[in-house]
């Protein structure tokens, strides 16, 4: 047989890793792919998207930490931002010299 036959699951292609995967009845995330999130300030109704690229772990763009509960990330203005993915809140610090402050959005997730 070839050597590619043998060849470890991490060197394939995302998409041929998951196929592989479940095939041996390993357990794969239920998320993959790329998404965009609507997000919602209630107090002012001002809504924004963010875009969530689960297979390089970024929220547009930036590094992020992806779990089943959380997704958390910093943007370049060092804002830190912390999704729960159940209920869709997504709390965003504000970092400063004079303290900083949190604004607290609501994110429409698909269920």
């Amino acid at each position: 047989m070839g050597g590619d036959v043998f060849r470890p699951l991490v060197r394939m292609r995302p998409a041929a890793a998951i196929i592989g995967a479940l095939a041996l009845g390993i357990s794969v995330p239920a998320w993959a792919g790329e998404t965009a999130i609507t997000c919602t300030n209630p107090a002012s109704g001002a809504s924004f998207q963010i875009r969530i690229d689960y297979d390089r772990s970024t929220v547009d763009a930036n590094p992020a930490a992806i779990s089943e509960r959380m997704i958390s990330w910093r943007d370049e203005h060092h804002w830190n931002y912390t999704l729960d993915r159940k209920s869709g809140d997504l709390k965003v610090i504000l970092a400063s010299s004079t303290g900083g402050s949190f604004l607290y959005d609501r994110c429409k997730l698909e269920r």
